[in-house]
This record gives C-alpha cells, sequence and structure tokens, in this order.
C-alpha cells in the first residue's frame, strides 16, 4: 500500500480536519492494533507541530504498558495511580495538562516536556489504554486540540472493530 502523508494547513480547526482524513484513510481496512497503533503515532508525529512525544500505553488488566510511539524512550510502565496518563485511564476523561510540572505525580520521561494531552481509548466499555501527546512548550493544547485528539482517537478505535462485510464473511 502507498500513503502520502501531507502536513495539515490552516487553522487548527482545518489542520485537524485534514489530519483526520489522512487518518481513515491510513487505517482503513486494517484492524491490527498494534500495526494501526504504529502507524497513527508515526501520522500524528510528522503532522503536528511543537510535539516531542506521541504514543500508545495500552491496560494490561493492571497497569498501562508502552506502546507504539513516536520519540524519546518512554516509561515502560505506568500505574493507574500515577501521573497524567493514569489519570486520564482511571477517570476516562481528556487530562489537558498546560503545566505538567504543577500536576500532582507527574511522571517525567522526558524532562522536556512542559504540557500533555491524554485521551483515553474505550472499546466496548473497556479500558483499551490511553493515547498520549506531549509537548516541549507550556500551554501547547487547548479545546480544539481535545476536540481534535478525541475525534482522531475514536478513527483509531473504529479501525480496530471488524467491518460489517468482514463479519459476514466469517
Amino acid at each position: 500500500m502507498s500513503f502520502s502523508v501531507m502536513r495539515p494547513t490552516g487553522n487548527k480547526s482545518e489542520q485537524y480536519a485534514q489530519l483526520l482524513e489522512q487518518a481513515r484513510a491510513l487505517l482503513h481496512g486494517e484492524h491490527d492494533r498494534i500495526a494501526n497503533a504504529a502507524n497513527f503515532a508515526a501520522l500524528v508525529w510528522y503532522a503536528l507541530p511543537d510535539i516531542n512525544w506521541c504514543g500508545f500505553y495500552f491496560f494490561d488488566g493492571r497497569e498501562l504498558v508502552v506502546g507504539p510511539f513516536q520519540g524519546k524512550p518512554a516509561c515502560v510502565r505506568i500505574a493507574l495511580d500515577r501521573g497524567v496518563c493514569g489519570a486520564a485511564a482511571t477517570t476516562r476523561q481528556v487530562q489537558c495538562v498546560a503545566d505538567v510540572h504543577a500536576f500532582p505525580g507527574h511522571i517525567a520521561c522526558d524532562a522536556a516536556s512542559r504540557s500533555e494531552i491524554v485521551v483515553p481509548l474505550i472499546l466496548d466499555n473497556t479500558l483499551l489504554g490511553v493515547w498520549d501527546v506531549d509537548s516541549p512548550l507550556p500551554n501547547r493544547f487547548d479545546e480544539q486540540d481535545v476536540s481534535g485528539m478525541q475525534a482522531l482517537c475514536a478513527t483509531f478505535l473504529d479501525s480496530l472493530k471488524p467491518s460489517k462485510q468482514t463479519e459476514a464473511a466469517a
């Protein structure tokens, strides 16, 4: 498969719309969690400015375990009661943190990170993990990023569901 990644242009809302379209095209027809997570992380890493880490932590039934990502080496395991990722997983609410140094229990995998957004990944009412994006800039993420990241994560989660045609053929 050949896929051409284009850097989004325009205002932030337009950029997320373009990125969402690219994510849908990239993930279309593939249902493997690791393959889609790897390509998804690479797409976001390439497309979004001012980020220094993006990737997945998957829930193994006890804690969050690092999955496909882009950036510096990361913490391998995160307890559900620790850091921004743990808070997102436990509350099942997006965590948008303007200053990670002010967040109680923040885990500094990369000392350069200053702000962070974490989206819980819920599939069939079950915690699959979290999508985590860090920036070296304070206040990098806003409500448009929250909406954009939630839409992107919904596309990722949809890609993991077998299509109706696949189910009918089985």
